[in-house]
């Protein structure tokens, strides 16, 4: 069962050319929803403003060392999560990416060719349960107002959507390769667009724009500017007692 592509089974019952149509339109609307909050919130505006305000206070940094801040802010901060002190945090948030990573590529490659090789389908699963390990993790054990401030695992916030419709998405998309249930792959398909259409409204666009912010961030200690602000704190990210280490970082 885990090598079968379960997008080819359910061709029988709806046409490859109408999950394919699907998958186009949840493209198009993450690229029109990130580019909606790019505009609403005005992200990119502020951002260049603020690059070109540094620049003419700023000592000049070369295009070698550009580079290589770039090349660190790829490997550390991007695709090790360096920005992230606490292990626990950084482990979840790493399942969660590369698994989403794994999960969505997949997804494309069976949608789109009913006879790809079984490693697909074996990446698919992997994918999805590397997600529900670390989102699940992440919602019941991580959370800043979980772990740190006593609230209920259940409440819910408007900044969670991102992540309870991810964890829904790839859940009931196991559930229903599983199940192989009509009922389970409608859940499916509502939560996946609630996933990929509500991008304006959740996080999901923060994923594009980390990678900028953390460039920034290294540029702006290379050449002097973030000097402007107040010294840091003996220790910014304990928020524990020196005998327990905080569990919300």
């Amino acid at each position: 069962m885990f090598a079968i592509n379960p997008f080819a089974e359910l061709s029988a019952s709806i046409p490859p050319a109408a999950m394919q149509t699907y998958v186009v339109i949840m493209v198009v609307l993450v690229a029109a929803g990130t580019l909606f909050d790019i505009v609403h919130k005005g992200s990119a505006k502020y951002f260049f403003a603020n690059w070109r305000k540094t620049k003419t206070k700023a000592q000049q940094v070369g295009g070698g060392e550009l580079v290589s801040i770039a090349v660190k802010t790829g490997l550390v901060d991007v695709l090790a999560s360096g920005e992230f002190c606490s292990a626990r945090r950084r482990v979840a948030h790493l399942l969660t990416m590369y698994g989403f990573v794994l999960y969505l590529v997949s997804t494309v490659v069976m949608v789109f060719n009913a006879s790809a090789d079984s490693m697909w389908a074996h990446l698919w699963w992997l994918g999805g349960l590397m997600v529900c390990i670390g989102g699940y993790w992440f919602w019941f054990f991580i959370r800043a107002d979980v772990a740190a401030e006593g609230n209920s695992p259940f409440r819910v916030m408007h900044a969670d959507l991102f992540i309870l419709s991810l964890l829904a998405s790839v859940t009931l998309g196991l559930l229903w390769a599983y199940l192989q249930s009509m009922v389970l792959f409608a859940l499916y398909v509502i939560a996946t667009t609630v996933l990929f259409g509500s991008v304006p409204w959740s996080k999901f666009a923060h994923m594009f724009f980390k990678p900028a912010a953390a460039f920034e961030k290294r540029v702006s200690y290379a050449n002097g500017t973030r000097s402007n602000l107040p010294a840091p704190a003996d220790k910014p990210e304990t928020f524990g007692s020196a005998r327990t280490p905080p569990q919300h970082y």
